[in-house]
């Protein structure tokens, strides 16, 4: 039954657009063709009467995508980002997605308080405000800990945010299977991935718990930043449903003249913007996944304020090295490097043409260079870029899909506050700091000498792995070729690492 249901929820879906009248204008910033207008039309206006009415005092988009659900709010945030992608007028609705949501009444929160603690409220908090944000999955209260004094952030989850979640991505799911079924061509993308790391990463967010924890890892990275605070968990007044977090102080990121007006400098906020969120995805390997204008303040000493940690990236060493080399790649112009990078790791397939390939990045690139960026159309950029990867197919990478997605809305933030931004010139000091630090001889001596402490950590057992080896071959049932002895080099490779790593366990261990 649940097909059924489903495919009874997406035309639900296109009927709530068609009766908001929010149909056309995303099809207009979408910049839609005409046959793709006329199905949407086609399919949705049959059925507007059962779209969701939703709030008539929204605009029509925010009005459709808050009557649809968490889930594409949560879509709608992304968007909220892209003013160059949807348009300026767009975005500015969507904007209220990010922390101006119509909030649940502050006698829901405090009943959720006190069923998670079970104590009265006044006995934790001396003051507990009306909410001061709302947004897809919880709401914030700005309050004052009764025994200590300390101002701080209460975030209480949506009640049944968890059912509303799971119908939408249930949905979600059915859409994936059905693209994948009757477009085959699509199946590069990978698009039921791509839906499970959605839920994967918004499931995340439903356990308070788990924030906090991402807000401590988060803060203790960050605390030598010039720049960037982040506020620190208050464990004893945390749990699945609420959490509570220092107050931080300062003006909405989403307001550029209430920045200038405080006399920041908005041209130097928005490098240092981009320039963090790659220094905790490189250096780190742990960066906020959702740094959008609703996440963000500038605090008065001029502090860059991050908050919301429901959705944190992580990637591994390699993954960093491979990204940072595409990203050098760029900034240096050098396509045939980036196209090798992308083989040498295998995210297109070996038997495509690796020079085709580096002139299609070329195409991508260089309107980048050279021109200010307040001429460069991304939206454009963009679809050319979906047209490479499917002309060389380029399965998706759900690993990067969280880090493309941040990447995006990072820069998204960064040119709301600097128009004229370019990403390339902002990112190139972060970027060859970390090849300087990760791939040259020095990082060549340090990855030798974490291999070594692996070794030298199971060394003591070579003896008895060896044994276990030989006596299993002696009592193998059927006889085989005995096998070709250990390459010299291999052997040397070990015992070089076992000695490299001794030189360095006194001071490493």
């Amino acid at each position: 039954m649940r097909g059924p249901i489903n495919i009874w929820r997406l035309i639900r879906t296109g009927a709530t657009f068609i009766r908001s009248r929010a149909m056309h204008q995303v099809l207009e910033a979408m910049n839609a063709p005409p046959r793709l207008r006329a199905a949407c039309y086609a399919i949705s206006a049959p059925f507007a009467w059962l779209g969701y009415k939703g709030d008539p005092n929204l605009p029509p988009v925010t009005r459709a995508i808050t009557a649809l659900g968490p889930a594409y709010i949560k879509f709608g945030q992304i968007l909220s980002t892209r003013a160059d992608v949807v348009g300026t007028e767009l975005a500015e609705q969507l904007r209220v997605l990010q922390d101006r949501l119509p909030p649940f009444s502050t006698a829901q929160a405090i009943a959720a308080i006190e069923a998670e603690f079970e104590q009265p409220v006044n006995s934790l908090f001396s003051e507990f405000s009306p909410p001061v944000a709302a947004a897809s999955i919880a709401q914030v209260h700005e309050a004052r800990i009764a025994a200590t004094g300390q101002r701080v952030a209460v975030k209480v989850l949506r009640p049944g945010i968890e059912k509303a979640f799971r119908k939408d991505l249930d949905a979600f799911h059915f859409a994936a299977h059905l693209i994948e079924r009757l477009l085959p061509s699509t199946r590069r993308l990978r698009p039921t991935d791509v839906v499970k790391h959605f839920e994967h990463t918004v499931m995340g967010e439903l356990d308070l718990r788990m924030e906090a924890a991402r807000a401590s890892q988060f803060a203790s990275n960050t605390r030598n930043d010039a720049g960037f605070d982040v506020p620190e968990p208050v464990w004893n007044l945390s749990s699945r449903r609420v959490m509570v977090l220092d107050w931080a102080e300062g003006v909405p990121m989403g307001s550029p003249a209430a920045i200038r007006d405080a006399g920041h400098d908005l041209v130097e906020l928005s490098e240092r913007m981009l320039q963090l969120f790659l220094s905790h995805a490189l250096r780190d390997g742990y960066f906020h996944g959702d740094m959008h204008q609703g996440n963000l303040k500038v605090a008065p000493n001029g502090d860059i304020l991050a908050y919301d940690f429901g959705i944190m990236g992580q990637i591994d060493s390699y993954t960093r090295r491979v990204y940072a080399e595409i990203l050098m790649g760029f900034i240096q112009r050098d396509y045939r490097r980036v196209a090798e990078v992308h083989f040498e790791a295998g995210y297109v397939p070996a038997d495509r043409d690796v020079d085709e390939f580096a002139l299609a990045l070329r195409a991508v690139g260089e309107p980048i260079f050279g021109m200010d960026a307040s001429h460069i159309s991304m939206a454009r950029l963009l679809a050319y870029l979906f047209e490479v990867t499917d002309r060389f197919g380029m399965p998706t990478r759900t690993e990067l899909i969280l880090l493309q997605r941040s990447m995006v809305v990072a820069e998204g933030v960064a040119r709301s506050l600097n128009p004229s931004l370019n990403m390339w010139q902002s990112a190139k000091p972060v970027v060859e700091r970390y090849i300087r630090e990760n791939l040259g001889p020095k990082a060549a001596l340090q990855d030798m000498h974490r291999a070594a402490k692996v070794i030298a950590h199971f060394s003591p057992q070579f003896p008895d792995i060896l044994k276990e080896s030989l006596n299993n071959r002696m009592h193998a049932k059927d006889e085989k070729p005995p096998a070709k002895p250990m390459h010299p080099a291999i052997w040397a490779g070990i015992i070089a690492a076992v000695f490299l790593g001794g030189l360095g366990l006194g001071t490493v261990l």
